[in-house]
């Protein structure tokens, strides 16, 4: 007899190749904590409706707190019929306290699943807005510290017009500071208690969402039940939160690769931070700053999976939704290790201010400054614009020199 939660309907139990395909415990087990404080909150609302005696609520919650510590413990036993963490975590309450078979009481894994992982993304979200304000902090330390060193700026990655060091650091703070917001608003949307929306339908039973929710500390509660268990929304809304602060992390890297360049010289990364080749012994090589720009694909693969995924479902389960975890998790993983490592690299860089300067000293970074220089006396801009223009191009050409304009 199988001993899936849902095996009374079924006279044999699953294949091995319904089994391997449909198992999600490899990866959603990282969700256990949520998953058991979902099971405590609820297991407090029975209790509080009268489904539970008082006396089942604290053997119930005790067997909770034992399993808790022995899958931290590593001394968990999973079976091989735990075919997801929902599954493993009420199988053994039940084997040390009889009363847990009344634990799933008015709860289907749709609700239940939804829960989870709104708690487990909610907190992974916090983890996330740290490590930016940390990695903003760090930026912000290094554009106080530079006092009036200035660089080139670009476009089109050719130099443009010159700009303070710390004007340029802070604009990736300013970019990170958006990524945090984004973060803040999708949070608010995560924090829903969809608890008491069961399979579906809701249920019979005299069920509190009300107060499932607030013992799990979420803000509100589903206003429909059939959205509650159909929505993924906070996940795609996290996703696409991760893969835009992805892509400005890039270009982070991006514009490490080209300062810690021979032909840039302006940063020297610290050697703790920097890797080097097995047959060149010169290259000291920025690849932290490198990985940074290519996670950045692969968090916009996981954004466009998932809306894919997601685009030809009706309401209200359907298992296509199991897809959800494993691009989340490795977007949060992801996200959380390229800021780390970006936040070490960039605390320990060098700035060459001396090498930015002579840069930033050719006389062309300062044409446009120079057309407004004329400007400021009384020619309108675009023939100034043409005359600087005009200079420009003879000065290349060896015929004179921009100077000539002010002398």
């Amino acid at each position: 007899m199988s001993s899936t939660l849902w095996h009374g309907r079924f006279a044999d139990g699953p294949s091995e190749a319904l089994q391997a395909l449909n198992d999600s415990l490899p990866f959603d087990q990282r969700m256990f904590r949520e998953d058991i404080a979902g099971s405590r909150a609820h297991v407090r609302m029975l209790c509080d409706v009268g489904l539970f005696t008082e006396a089942e609520r604290d053997a119930v919650l005790a067997a909770l707190d034992t399993v808790e510590h022995e899958i931290e413990s590593g001394s968990f036993d999973f079976q091989v019929n735990d075919e997801d963490i929902h599954t493993a975590v009420e199988r053994r309450v039940t084997d040390l306290e009889p009363a847990g078979a009344k634990m799933h009481t008015g709860r289907s894994r749709n609700d239940q699943v939804a829960t989870d992982l709104r708690l487990w993304t909610r907190s992974a979200i916090d983890d996330v807005i740290e490590l930016i304000e940390r990695l903003q902090r760090t930026l912000l330390a290094h554009a106080e510290h530079a006092g009036d060193a200035y660089l080139p700026g670009y476009t089109h990655l050719q130099q443009a017009q010159p700009v303070a060091l710390s004007h340029h650091l802070l604009a990736h703070g300013w970019a990170l500071a958006r990524d945090a917001e984004r973060l803040v608003d999708a949070r608010k949307r995560t924090n829903v208690s969809v608890l008491g929306a069961g399979a579906l339908a809701g249920s019979s039973l005299p069920l509190d969402p009300e107060k499932s929710a607030a013992y799990l500390g979420f803000d509100a509660v589903f206003d429909n039940s059939l959205d509650g268990v159909a929505d993924r929304d906070f996940v795609a809304e996290a996703l696409f939160a991760l893969s835009l602060l992805g892509v400005h992390l890039s270009r982070i890297g991006e514009e490490w690769i080209l300062w810690a360049s021979t032909e840039f010289g302006f940063v020297t990364l610290d050697d703790g931070f920097s890797t080097g080749s097995s047959m060149m012994p010169q290259k000291k090589n920025p690849d932290i700053a490198e990985l940074a720009r290519g996670k950045a694909g692969r968090l916009i693969g996981h954004l466009t999976g998932f809306l894919t995924t997601l685009k030809g479902l009706p309401l209200t389960y359907n298992k296509d939704m199991q897809e959800d975890k494993e691009p989340l998790f490795d977007a949060v993983d992801t996200v959380r290790l390229t800021l780390l490592a970006l936040d070490g690299m960039i605390s320990t860089t060098t700035f060459n201010t001396e090498a930015m300067a002579d840069q930033a000293a050719s006389p062309y970074a300062a044409a446009t400054d120079l057309a407004e220089w004329l400007v400021a006396r009384g020619m309108p801009f675009r023939d100034a614009h043409a005359v600087v223009g005009e200079k420009v191009r003879r000065a290349l050409a060896g015929e004179g020199s921009l100077g000539e304009l002010v002398a």
